[in-house]
């Protein structure tokens, strides 16, 4: 495996440098991470590519990938089977999360569903959500995180970010590393006025749920969104309404529309004023 990610992580190089990402298979863009398609043996991974950060990052990094693992399981929350890799191509190591692509995305099983499939599943995921959340153990819930196994089992998917804290109430993931993909000169805003906020609400069921409904718009699925509400509902307190779902998804697309304009504009100073590689992968547009 890791020599197929060495392989790998020099066609990103080379995509980097040149822009062009035909050697490249992009499943899709998380907050922190690019997911890419890798085929090893004959089998289709998932491998989600960290932004760089420190050598001495990466013990804490895997501990706290382990706990947050080993808590979710133990809140009822099955997990995609998931591996650290750390790749050395002659710069900087870069981490790799491994996760073999064998179950169904749950966005891809609503968008065929019958009506009454749609509520069972969307009950059931909510219970899921709603009793893994509390102040200790986070989930960033959204649709697209989930799966389902052959059995119709939930599957959580996105576990590159551990939204786990300790005794003391801190998060166990070095939050710079949340802030990594972020042109250099907005981490220390959001680090003061917004890191705090932004990681809150995966602790708060109601805010998961609020994420997750409002999201189902960008996944083509606003059909969904009256069940999923009306389920929701029955855990949370007030009531999310319908108005409130539509400011969430305008704030929330703004804002990533934002947010990847000042990515954009931070690759393009790294690239023709300081001649230097930009090291993320970003998204072309996105729409919303």
């Amino acid at each position: 495996m890791n020599r197929a990610l060495v392989d790998l992580e020099q066609r990103v190089g080379e995509a980097l440098v040149n822009d062009d990402r035909s050697r490249i298979d992009v499943l899709g863009y998380g907050e922190i991470s690019t997911v890419l398609r890798l085929t090893v043996d004959g089998r289709p991974y998932a491998c989600k590519r960290l932004p760089p950060f420190p050598e001495s990052a990466i013990g804490p990094y895997r501990e706290a990938c382990t706990a947050y693992l080993v808590a979710l399981g133990e809140r009822g929350v099955r997990t995609a089977s998931s591996t650290i890799e750390i790749v050395q191509t002659g710069g900087d190591p870069v981490i790799y999360c491994v996760q073999p692509i064998e179950n169904v995305l749950l966005v891809d099983r609503l968008r065929t569903a019958g009506s009454d499939e749609v509520a069972a599943l969307a009950h059931r995921l909510v219970s899921v959500i709603a009793e893994a959340i509390d102040d200790r153990l986070g989930l960033d819930a959204q649709i697209s995180n989930w799966a389902l196994d052959p059995d119709g089992g939930f599957v959580y998917i996105d576990v590159t970010t551990p939204l786990i804290r300790d005794d003391a109430g801190d998060e166990m993931l070095d939050t710079d590393l949340f802030l990594a993909s972020l042109p250099a000169f907005l981490r220390p805003v959001i680090r003061r006025f917004l890191l705090g906020e932004i990681l809150g609400h995966y602790y708060d069921a109601r805010a998961a749920l609020l994420d997750l409904i409002g999201n189902l718009k960008k996944e083509r699925l606003a059909g969904a969104i009256t069940v999923f509400r009306e389920a929701a509902n029955r855990v949370v307190d007030p009531p999310i309404t319908n108005k409130e779902i539509d400011r969430y998804y305008r704030n929330d697309a703004v804002m990533w529309e934002v947010l990847q304009q000042l990515r954009r504009t931070d690759r393009w100073w790294q690239r023709s004023v300081r001649r230097r590689s930009y090291p993320v992968l970003l998204p072309g547009k996105v729409d919303r």
